[in-house]
């Protein structure tokens, strides 16, 4: 039912479906965390650090937790959609799934007001707004995102199914909570804490930024102003067909009929959110061609070190040779 629950068994005919998915997940996985790793390297140790880098590098953390519990995601597909990592894994890999979803959605919302302010209100921006402030509220947003957390780590649990497969999902037995007002309640806090609040605060600072932009005459297109727009259309469009399905997952108690769509669809979109977390380094990159002169800069000075190194060992190594044929001739 949810992202990692409800699948129907592979038959013959959906093997080769099924190879194409795990090869698919495991190459995004790899891909997603090598270049999240790559963008926090760069901003974190090659790039001063600005109100800005503070948010792209919290933006990248919260993506980088979510590729890292893609393979996961991966080893449940390879199964045969059966979960083997018990239940420790199962939490933890719900858990970074929804801290992603839950910071990435506080962050936007951050991020835009930050642009609304800088736009609107720039003497007070260029008084108050520092990296001491922008670091204060990137705490404040993971502390937030951990506690909304929380009930999807507490509730999850590895159940066995008649099959014989074992999923990783609600299990609210266990706290003998009634299942169809939980779920219910989880379906909407999550759509509407992480996804619909978010993007009303998210128009509503662009419609106020374009409003003093257009009162004041201004001309000038901002690259990070850019980069914002372009990480929140690719924020909606990949997250909102995951809160769409989870909403229907939840009507499900009260429209059985729904369930059968809702249980092939959901990892689908489930999916296509974790798409999200990958995608963001490329418009980090090709939002900002200075960022990608630091990425070409960083790696040529990383190359150059190894190969330094590399040379200096050689160098040493036909010293020491020399050395001792010099003394056996001796």
């Amino acid at each position: 039912r949810d992202m990692i629950n409800t699948s129907k068994h592979s038959n013959s005919s959906d093997r080769p479906f099924s190879y194409a998915a795990v090869c698919l997940h495991g190459i995004v996985s790899i891909f997603g965390i090598l270049e999240n790793l790559l963008i926090l390297w760069v901003i974190g140790f090659r790039v001063r650090r600005t109100v800005i880098s503070v948010w792209i590098i919290n933006l990248a953390a919260s993506d980088l937790l979510a590729t890292i519990s893609l393979p996961f995601f991966t080893h449940f597909l390879a199964r045969g959609g059966t979960w083997t990592l018990g239940t420790t894994f199962c939490k933890i890999h719900s858990s970074m799934f929804f801290l992603n979803m839950f910071v990435s959605g506080f962050l936007l919302s951050v991020i835009s007001l930050d642009r609304c302010l800088v736009v609107i209100y720039p003497v007070w921006s260029q008084n108050h707004r520092d990296v001491r402030l922008a670091t204060q509220v990137c705490i404040g947003i993971w502390i937030l995102a951990v506690i909304n957390t929380i009930p999807y780590y507490v509730f999850r649990d590895t159940i066995e199914r008649n099959d014989g497969r074992i999923m990783c999902y609600y299990n609210y037995a266990q706290y003998r909570s009634p299942e169809q007002e939980v779920d219910t309640l989880c379906g909407m806090s999550k759509f509407l804490l992480s996804f619909f609040i978010p993007l009303l605060v998210i128009i509503g600072s662009y419609m106020a930024v374009s409003s003093s932009i257009t009162r004041r005459g201004r001309k000038r297109t901002y690259r990070f102003f850019r980069l914002v727009v372009a990480v929140i259309i690719t924020f909606i469009l990949c997250w909102i067909p995951y809160h769409i399905f989870s909403l229907l997952e939840a009507a499900t108690h009260y429209y059985p009929s729904l369930h059968h769509s809702v249980s092939l669809a959901l990892p689908l979109v489930s999916s296509l959110a974790f798409i999200n977390s990958v995608v963001n380094p490329f418009l980090y990159v090709f939002s900002c061609p200075d960022f990608l002169a630091k990425i070409r800069q960083s790696l040529s000075a990383v190359m150059e070190s190894v190969l330094m190194e590399d040379t200096d060992f050689q160098h040493r190594r036909s010293t020491t040779r020399s050395s001792v044929s010099t003394s056996e001739l001796l």
